[in-house]
């Protein structure tokens, strides 16, 4: 085993960051290698932890991902959005308030947090979004999710997964109080240019 193959101490290890870059920049292990000037390969096994990288070869690495090196020496880090500073968004519908929980540039996935009244939800008119996966989580309260016009009922604690390129809608069937969701998509909706 090489130098460059030997396993770094889990503390050490940068794999798991690096891949997390790339694919937040939605780029290839190719297009980085290529960059880099190393080996599909050998991305793939520093990506893993199963090999290290010289300090030349992780700079030049860092420079395809358009990141700093010290970057990677942080403590695990992502915007932090605190419970009182939730950014109320407006995602269309009625009877909802709703929040953005993931930070504002996050590519991989974006949560929102709704809090619908009762008889409120996205609406009557089925819609889609462009995504691959949607999962939601039922906080509190029941809500009803009409997915390719089967009306699946959701209570407090039960998730659903499906492919939101499907047309549905939801509403909260309480006649008092309010539901509260969590919705989960992957990767993250687009963001207007």
């Amino acid at each position: 085993m090489t130098a460059t193959e030997a396993r770094q101490p889990e503390s050490a290890q940068l794999g798991a960051q690096l891949k997390a870059v790339r694919q937040a920049r939605r780029m290839t292990l190719a297009e980085v290698a290529d960059t880099a000037g190393i080996t599909k390969g050998f991305l793939s096994k520093i990506e893993r932890d199963q090999a290290t990288a010289s300090v030349a070869t992780l700079m030049r690495i860092c420079e395809a991902l358009q990141i700093s090196v010290g970057e990677l020496f942080d403590a695990p880090s992502g915007d932090v959005v605190r419970r009182a500073a939730y950014p109320a968004i407006n995602f269309g519908g009625v009877g909802m308030t709703e929040f953005l929980l993931t930070p504002r540039g996050e590519q991989r996935l974006q949560a929102i947090l709704s809090e619908i009244e009762p008889g409120g939800g996205s609406g009557e008119e089925p819609y889609s979004l462009p995504a691959d996966v949607e999962f939601v989580f039922v906080v509190s309260g029941r809500l009803a999710v009409t997915l390719k016009d089967e009306e699946i009922v959701l209570e407090q604690g039960d998730t659903l997964t499906f492919a939101p390129h499907a047309q549905h809608t939801f509403r909260s069937t309480l006649e008092t109080g309010t539901t509260q969701v969590l919705w989960v998509f992957s990767p993250a909706l687009p963001a207007r240019g």
